[in-house]
C-alpha cells in the first residue's frame, strides 16, 4: 500500500491519507474486505501522529469506504457478502459473482463472452446509464464514455434511479464499486451493474517529479470532490519545491490560466482552459471502456 504524504503541503495530512486512501480502494490496490493496518501501526510507518490515522479512519467509515467487522480491524468495505450470498443462490447470482472476479484477475469481457452468452440478452442494451452521486463527476465519466464508446449515456444520482427504476430500462448502468452492490438490488440480474474501474497517476506523478525547475502545477476540475482527490494526491511530489493551484471550473464558462507551468485539466475541463501547456487526466481505465464497448456489442450468436 503506497501512500506518501507531506507535512509542509497546505492540504491537512489527514485528508491527504483519507483521499489516497479513497483512491488506492478506487483502483482495487487496496482489495474489498482487505484488513486495514492498526491506527498506531499505521502511524509509525507514515512517522505521523495516531490522531491524524483515526481521524481518516473515521471520515472513511462515515463515508462508507471502511467498515469494522466483528472482532477485527477496520477492513475495505465491498460487496463481499453478496459475494458468498452468491454461491448459496441462484444461477444468474453465481454468474453475476463469477464476472465479478474474473474483473478482479484482470480478465476482460471479451475473454468472458464466449462462456455467458447465455446469460446475455438476445437485445444488448442500447445506451449507458451511470450512476453517481456528485452531477459533475458524472458529467466527466459521461464525457469520457462517449467519445470513446460513441453511443448515448445518459446518468442520475442513485436516489433517483430508486425512485425511478424505469430509468435503467434498456441501459447498461455503470457506477462505482461501492454502489454496484445495492444497485444490482434493483436491477435485473440479466443485466447487472458494471464497476467503473479509475485510472492511475502514476504517469502524472512522473511528469512532476522529472521537472528540472521550481513549478507552479495546476489542476484544473469541474468536480470538487476529483479536484479534493487530485490534490491529495499530487500534494507529496508537489511538496515545497512546487506550488500547486487548484482551480474549480463551471462547465460551461472557459477561463484562461496564467501563472501555471504545467496543469492537469479532467476531460471537461480541458476544453475550458486556454493555457500554454495543459494536460489531460482520464478518470477511467482504459480497460474499463473497452469492456463497456463489448457490453453494448450483439452477442455473437445473433449476429448476421
Amino acid at each position: 500500500m503506497q501512500v506518501s504524504l507531506n507535512k509542509h503541503s497546505d492540504v491537512p495530512l489527514h485528508e491527504q491519507l483519507a483521499e489516497q486512501l479513497v483512491f488506492l480502494i478506487t483502483i482495487r490496490t487496496l482489495q474489498p474486505g482487505e484488513q486495514m493496518p492498526s491506527v498506531r501501526a499505521f502511524a509509525r510507518r507514515l512517522g505521523i501522529h495516531h490522531n491524524t490515522v483515526s481521524k481518516s479512519y473515521k471520515d472513511l467509515v462515515v463515508r462508507g469506504w471502511l467498515e469494522r467487522h466483528a472482532g477485527s480491524r477496520l477492513c475495505v468495505a465491498s460487496a463481499g457478502t453478496s459475494r458468498v450470498r452468491a454461491v448459496d443462490g441462484s444461477l444468474d447470482e453465481l454468474i453475476n459473482q463469477t464476472i465479478r472476479r474474473a474483473s478482479e484477475l484482470g480478465y476482460s469481457l471479451q475473454a468472458l463472452r464466449s462462456e455467458v452468452l447465455e446469460r446475455l440478452s438476445s437485445q444488448p442494451p442500447d445506451h449507458i446509464l451511470v450512476v453517481e452521486r456528485e452531477e459533475e463527476l458524472r458529467k466527466i465519466i459521461c464525457a469520457e464514455i462517449h467519445s470513446n464508446v460513441g453511443r448515448p449515456v445518459e446518468s442520475c444520482a442513485s436516489e433517483t434511479l430508486s425512485q425511478k427504476p424505469e430509468l435503467s430500462v434498456g441501459a447498461q448502468v455503470v457506477a462505482a464499486e461501492h454502489l454496484v452492490e445495492s444497485l444490482n438490488m434493483s436491477l435485473s440480474s440479466k443485466l447487472p451493474c458494471m464497476t467503473l474501474e479509475f485510472a492511475g497517476v502514476e504517469e502524472h506523478l512522473a511528469l512532476i517529479r522529472a521537472l528540472s525547475e521550481p513549478s507552479v502545477i495546476g489542476v484544473a476540475s469541474i468536480s470538487k470532490a476529483l479536484l479534493k482527490t487530485a490534490r491529495s494526491l499530487l500534494a507529496p511530489v508537489i511538496g515545497r519545491r512546487h506550488v500547486m493551484k487548484a482551480l474549480l471550473l463551471s462547465s460551461d464558462r472557459p477561463r484562461a490560466v496564467e501563472g501555471v507551468d504545467v496543469i492537469f485539466c479532467d476531460s471537461v475541463a480541458i476544453s475550458l482552459v486556454r493555457c500554454r501547456r495543459k494536460i489531460q487526466y482520464r478518470l477511467i481505465s482504459d480497460r474499463c471502456l473497452e469492456d463497456i464497448a463489448v457490453s453494448l456489442k450483439p452477442p455473437i450468436e445473433s449476429r448476421g
